[in-house]
């Protein structure tokens, strides 16, 4: 069974090198679960803009930036 040939690896893998392989393994977990969400359509968004958008800021919010 390829659980128990995993488990064998496992245990000729140095102590010290355990938390790095978690982390492969942790993240490659997670990576699994976005892929079974709806995948991102790219395209444009359905609507218009209004002309709102493309005033300029007001000084107040562009100063935490600078």
């Amino acid at each position: 069974m390829l659980i128990q040939k995993i488990i064998q690896e496992l245990q000729n893998i140095p102590e010290e090198k355990l938390a790095e392989l978690y982390d492969v393994i942790h993240y490659f977990r997670l990576g699994l679960s976005k892929e079974t969400a709806q995948p991102r359509t790219p395209g444009l968004l359905v609507g218009k803009l209004g002309d709102a958008f493309f005033e300029p800021l007001p000084e107040e919010e562009l100063q935490p930036w600078e």
